[in-house]
């Protein structure tokens, strides 16, 4: 089988783009491939945030990923920081990589953009390495992200082949694999954006686990335009090409087939809507249930981190070895 790896971050509330772009291809992943997931909780330390909300969001994630359909017992789920190996990697992978190469990394430029670069954190300046150490570990063959990742994975590609070249052949160089349907879901209020943890207004994004009644009013208050036509044309009817889409992906129908069947906006804002809230129920169900019992979600994670350490230890030996690095006795 060929093997997945992917990660998400316990900052800020999960939203339906992340489910969609993400979240339920990693559960369709899981039967199909050798699928290793993690919460990347040494990542959330790049910036700002309390260590006991730190500790709560990281179970809490978990909690989701296991409502959105991740099994456990088909996949391996766990936590960045349970598996040393992980900062490690990180350590050996910065000595090949260069400053150049990371000053041009778009998420970097984007967030010291209006601020002193001087004065940002190292750990935003290296996540890529990092990240390229996550998936590397696993001798992964495609990584789930979605587009605005691509840049990421391809330095951790990058990577990968100078490391093999310098020091011999240790790693396997990955492949994305982008969801071609809803893999963006743009913001409510701003669909030329995409929907975001960080920068989308809270009524610009639906989060995964708000009431069914707040989901519905949300996606009928979406920004439209002021023509009457239903067409889906992302660059000339972003907001509108938003709720086809939306709404294909809640129903399997595609966006283009959507779109004849409705002449008016507000039948369509109803119909995503309401498909919307219905695609989200059973996660909501399942997050609920999973909530009353913490100690399973911590033992799930336990018991992933022991599977994703037997791995990664190998991995980390082949690099440090092929580096001239002596081995412990």
């Amino acid at each position: 089988m060929t093997r997945v790896l992917s990660g998400i971050q316990p900052t800020g509330e999960i939203h339906l783009g992340n489910y969609v772009g993400a979240l339920r291809q990693w559960a369709l992943d899981q039967h199909e491939h050798d699928s290793f997931f993690c919460v990347v909780d040494l990542h959330a330390l790049s910036a700002d945030i309390e260590p006991e909300t730190l500790r709560a969001k990281t179970v809490e994630v978990a909690a989701i990923l296991l409502a959105a359909g991740l099994d456990p017992d088909v996949c391996t789920l766990f936590v960045q920081s349970h598996v040393h190996e992980h900062a490690e990697l990180g350590w050996l992978l910065g000595c090949v990589a260069s400053m150049g190469e990371l000053r041009r990394m778009t998420q970097f430029k984007d967030k010291t953009a209006k601020g002193d670069e001087g004065a940002a954190r190292v750990g935003l300046f290296t996540y890529p390495v990092l990240q390229a150490a996550d998936i590397l570990l696993y001798d992964t063959d495609r990584v789930p992200v979605g587009a605005d990742q691509r840049q990421h994975l391809e330095l951790c590609r990058d990577l990968a082949q100078r490391f093999n070249q310098r020091y011999g052949e240790t790693f396997v160089v990955p492949d994305a694999a982008i969801p071609k349907v809803g893999a963006r879901v743009m913001d409510l209020q701003d669909p030329t954006m995409k929907m975001s943890k960080s920068r989308s207004s809270p009524q610009g994004k639906v989060l995964l686990l708000e009431p069914p009644e707040v989901v519905a009013k949300k996606i009928r208050r979406a920004v439209t335009d002021n023509e009457a036509e239903v067409r889906y044309d992302p660059a000339t009817k972003p907001g509108v090409s938003n709720l086809l889409e939306l709404l294909g992906v809640a129903t399997g129908a595609t966006p283009q087939e959507l779109a004849d069947k409705y002449d008016q906006y507000g039948p369509l804002k109803a119909d995503a809507a309401a498909a919307v809230v219905e695609f989200l129920r059973p996660v909501q169900t399942r997050f609920r249930e999973l909530a009353d019992d913490l100690g399973h979600v911590e033992r799930v994670l336990a018991k992933g981190a022991e599977k994703a350490q037997a791995v990664a230890a190998r991995t980390l030996h082949r690099a440090g070895s092929a580096m001239g690095l002596l081995p412990r006795r």
